[in-house]
């Protein structure tokens, strides 16, 4: 049971936030050595505490973060109840997500966790009500959602500047020789040095693998794949600068067309629908790594907002020209956005979360959206795999059995309204 000082402790404004780190593999260090470090440095933040199933990663964690033995757990449990925690940071495989984070939340831990929300539709839902129960702070590390240019683009829109939203379209592609997540799989990695059963959780018992451990995002068991890993940065901040909300109608469509080492697709592109506008993305893990040429935008009935590196850029559509110029006093708008820098703004998600804690205000990516994200994320990832359209109801956020039939085909004509002469 959670005791009332877990739920009532709340950080002053000077106090130092005292940090859990569970997952130390390579994202998980990533965040320190990067994400974080600019909080660490300043005294605002300090790592009290590690935990890893991995004899090895458990070892060079503590080398570089030189905390003490008693600092380090095999067991996530016993960091979590540690009192002298505020914070847990869950950078762990996709399907230990929601059993890691509902722990640290009922254990009155405010929690940054990395993207995708979780492995299951269910299981977001859980983390958002729980958020909501507990009043802890949840940040879900999808850091192009603190990108300036979704949040400029979010103004532009309110402002009216592109009319009615009718599309958007992204893209995530990165080409590689050889495959994307293939980690390499350490000779130290033993049954012996890696707690298995623990790994694979409520996973598929199967006997011990190096190659599922470094590299999970390659199979079902405990990855959605590309979809959960590259379009969840991409539909995230799109949400930000939309309006959170809940998708109709989701189909997919992708293959393993280069790499067979896997059983996730290596090539993919979802299509959500929503109330009055519809989201599609495409991504390929085998080509088109150039993705500049198919940059984020944002199609309204009377513009475009473009997004470029460093900048956005709105430009009206021909019959609006006049009427953009008389509300900007421009023909277009290009607005530079700062920072640019990747590895700037993934700090900035980070000190977001930060900043929530100690004002209990909630952070970009919470849970409520996230939860709304991974809806979307999951259903594209069903829909391939049952290679039919999926469909959600938004009021009683349940996946339907059949998409309910689209209105506006009867043929009437009735509502048609002929253009004057």
């Amino acid at each position: 049971m959670l005791s009332a000082a877990a739920y009532s402790s709340v950080l002053g404004a000077n106090d130092r936030i005292q940090v859990g780190l569970i997952g130390c593999g390579n994202l998980g260090m990533r965040h320190l050595r990067i994400y974080m470090k600019p909080m660490l440095d300043e005294g605002k933040v300090q790592v009290a505490g590690i935990s890893d199933i991995y004899t090895r990663a458990r070892e060079r964690a503590q080398a570089q973060v030189k905390v003490e033995s008693k600092q380090v757990h095999h067991d996530y449990h016993a960091l979590i109840a540690r009192p002298d925690i505020d914070a847990i940071y869950v950078v762990t495989p996709e399907h230990w997500h929601h059993k890691m984070t509902i722990d640290a939340l009922k254990g009155g831990k405010d929690v940054y966790l990395e993207k995708p929300m979780s492995f299951t539709i269910p299981e977001a839902k859980d983390i958002a009500e729980t958020v909501k129960k507990t009043g802890r702070v949840l940040q879900i590390g999808a850091q192009w959602c603190s990108d300036p240019r979704y949040h400029m683009a979010r103004e532009v829109i309110e402002k009216g500047l592109i009319g009615n939203v009718i599309w958007a379209q992204s893209t995530y592609s990165m080409n590689s020789v050889y495959g994307v997540w293939q980690y390499d799989v350490e000779k130290e990695a033993t049954p012996q040095t890696v707690d298995w059963p623990a790994f694979l959780g409520n996973a598929p018992k199967r006997p011990f693998s190096g190659e599922r451990y470094f590299r999970w995002r390659k199979y079902w068991d405990y990855s959605n794949g590309v979809v959960s890993d590259f379009f969840y940065h991409r539909l995230a901040p799109m949400l930000v600068t939309l309006g959170g909300r809940f998708p109709n109608i989701v189909s997919a469509n992708g293959g393993i067309y280069q790499f067979k080492d896997r059983e996730v697709p290596d090539t993919f592109t979802m299509t959500a629908e929503y109330d009055n506008f519809f989201i599609n993305i495409a991504s390929s893990a085998s080509s088109g790594g150039a993705e500049r040429l198919h940059a984020p935008a944002i199609y309204g009935h009377e513009g475009t907002i473009a997004f470029e590196n460093g900048f956005l850029t709105v430009r009206p559509d021909t019959p609006f020209r006049k009427k953009f110029a008389a509300a900007t006093g421009k023909p277009e708008l290009r607005m530079e956005a700062k920072p640019s820098n990747l590895d700037e703004i993934r700090i900035n998600h980070a000190r977001n979360f930060f900043d929530c804690m100690h004002t209990r205000k909630t952070p970009i990516l919470h849970a409520q959206l996230g939860y709304q994200v991974m809806t979307a994320i999951k259903l594209a990832a069903d829909s391939y795999r049952q290679r039919r359209m999926m469909a959600f109801d938004p009021k009683t956020e349940r996946v339907l059995a059949s998409a309910p039939p689209r209105q506006g085909f009867e043929g009437t004509g009735e509502n048609i309204v002929e253009p004057k002469s």
